[in-house]
């Protein structure tokens, strides 16, 4: 599958899509940009694509999943605890689809700050 490129500027983080419908509408509305925000330790953003919760759609992941949540619609990098998190856990806000995983380290994603802006495009 195709891999993807976030870039905030000071750092990026490339993912591997995975096979799912979610991935396939994601790919094809990049090249995109937006203004990143942040919640507890998930930086999250906004994207232009309409996609239904699938059925496998979850609310905790595990650090380098990288979502979709259809009520954003939003792109969510979840990397630590959130608000809501119970113990250690990622927990998002509700049920998202995973459509790609991480090829690096998403602890780094600290760094990121709310305001930021993020490009994300199809890796060559």
């Amino acid at each position: 599958m195709a891999r993807i490129r976030f870039d905030f500027g000071a750092l990026t983080l490339e993912a591997e899509l995975l096979d799912t419908p979610t991935a396939k509408a994601i790919a094809a509305a990049l090249p995109l940009s937006s203004s990143v925000l942040t919640w507890g330790e998930e930086v999250y953003f906004d994207v232009p694509v309409n996609v239904a919760r699938e059925p496998g759609a979850r609310a905790v992941i595990v650090p380098g999943e990288i979502a979709y949540w259809p009520q954003g619609p939003a792109i969510a990098i979840g990397f630590g605890r959130t608000p809501i998190s119970k113990g250690n856990e990622t927990r998002l806000a509700s049920p998202c689809n995973v459509f790609a995983k991480a090829l690096g380290s998403v602890k780094t994603m600290g760094k990121v700050k709310t305001g930021s802006k993020v490009e994300v495009t199809v890796v060559p």
